[in-house]
């Protein structure tokens, strides 16, 4: 799967919400309703998100330092994890003040036509944002299902893109039905509920987001597409005959580390083992283009060392774990 930072997305996104945030302050001027308000700082908030993402991708691309001298990759896992706090906070604890005071505090909406208006211009420009990230998306997640996208994508602009879209499209409606029936019953209290509601929905999306981009920040291992590929290059059967143990980890969304303890033929010459070794990682390269860091170990394979399992403290081991 390919770890595109969908800047495309992104970018729909962004635009999108700074267009409804302004239409949705607006909104709450004329009307005073306070879902409109939680809306507005949610879509500001969504706005800031974005700006966050393409200010992660913008850093991660930095060359490697001495002092990083695995390069920056994982910037983008750092951004797409204060996207999460953000939206914790200034989106999913703002609304939910701003319910709670509704509630306790309830006033009839002024001027209706404010409120139900915008929620319907904002229902269609997210629908069409999300659209996009939807497209986007659809071009690198193959077969998998969206829940499987979200949880094994190593670039992690695109899933939160699609989580921010599909929250901010469900608070649209829940902000258009309490919008509603505090107009039919003339009772701003259900104006409060559906503030209250949009509330949680972010804390929800904000609680799956820090969870995900939490296990790329301690890292992940390579997919299971690519780590097939990797083991299948790195054995030729004939100078690499096994592979005793391997492990890898994402340097980055596009960088991958592959360190493992090969098995070569115990009468290869010190000149034979190095030639062997180069052609093990110009295999691995090929077959798997993000494996851009390797570090090969040779080895002599022997089976009874080998039941002592595939712990690297146990050398050689056996055959490399799976994720």
């Amino acid at each position: 799967m390919s770890a595109s930072g969908g800047t495309k997305a992104i970018v729909a996104a962004l635009a999108a919400n700074l267009a409804i945030a302004v239409a949705k302050f607006v909104a709450f001027l004329f009307s005073g309703s306070s879902s409109m308000l939680a809306e507005s700082v949610h879509s500001l908030a969504d706005s800031g998100n974005q700006g966050l993402l393409l200010l992660g991708g913008r850093r991660a691309r930095r060359a490697a330092t001495p002092q990083h001298p695995f390069g920056y990759g994982r910037e983008r896992y750092i951004y797409a994890f204060l996207v999460s706090i953000v939206l914790f906070s200034v989106g999913g604890m703002f609304a939910i003040y701003e319910g709670y005071e509704k509630i306790k505090h309830p006033h009839p909406i002024d001027h209706w036509y404010w409120p139900v208006g915008v929620l319907i211009f904002a229902i269609i420009v997210e629908t069409l944002s999300f659209r996009t990230a939807i497209k986007e998306s659809n071009q690198v997640r193959g077969s998998l299902s969206w829940k499987e996208f979200i949880r094994r994508s190593k670039a992690p602009e695109l899933p939160v893109v699609l989580l921010e879209d599909l929250g901010a499209l469900v608070g649209l409606f829940l902000a258009l039905i309490g919008v509603s029936l505090a107009l039919a019953t003339g009772d701003g209290l259900w104006d409060g509920i559906g503030t209250l509601c949009i509330g949680v929905l972010l804390i929800l999306i904000a609680l799956v987001l820090a969870a995900e981009t939490k296990s790329l920040l301690l890292g992940e291992a390579a997919g299971t597409d690519d780590l097939r590929r990797i083991e299948e290059a790195l054995v030729d059967g004939d100078r690499v005959t096994r592979i005793i143990h391997m492990r890898t980890l994402h340097l980055g969304p596009e960088e991958l580390l592959v360190a493992a303890k090969i098995a070569v033929p115990n009468d290869d010459t010190a000149t034979e083992v190095a030639a062997s070794i180069n052609a093990a990682e110009r295999r691995v390269r090929a077959a798997c283009p993000i494996a851009r860091v390797i570090y090969l170990e040779p080895d002599v394979y022997r089976d009874a060392e080998a039941t002592a399992g595939p712990d690297p403290a146990a050398t050689p081991g056996g055959s490399p774990p799976h994720p």
